[in-house]
């Protein structure tokens, strides 16, 4: 995992953090992470996936011929292992 070095942290904020962290039970160093989680990966956010799974319902989706079309021109061969040799 990555490691962030924070500096010049005011005093008060500092505090508050420790605060917050003795709340929640939590070290600091948890709730600060927690903190950075959550604002860098919002619960709410729209995941792509999702949007284009949206999208494909709102222009009617495949119809089982298209569907069936795919598949014909889907690569069937064997997977291989990547070699690096």
């Amino acid at each position: 995992m990555a490691s962030i070095t924070i500096r010049n942290i005011p005093d008060e904020v500092h505090r508050a953090l420790r605060v917050r962290a003795a709340r929640h039970g939590r070290s600091a160093e948890a709730e600060i992470r927690l903190i950075l989680e959550q604002a860098a990966k919002p619960e709410d956010r729209l995941k792509l996936g999702t949007l284009l799974t949206s999208i494909a319902r709102e222009a009617g989706g495949l119809t089982a011929q298209e569907a069936e079309t795919f598949d014909q021109l889907r690569d069937k061969a064997p997977v291989e292992p990547m070699s690096f040799e």
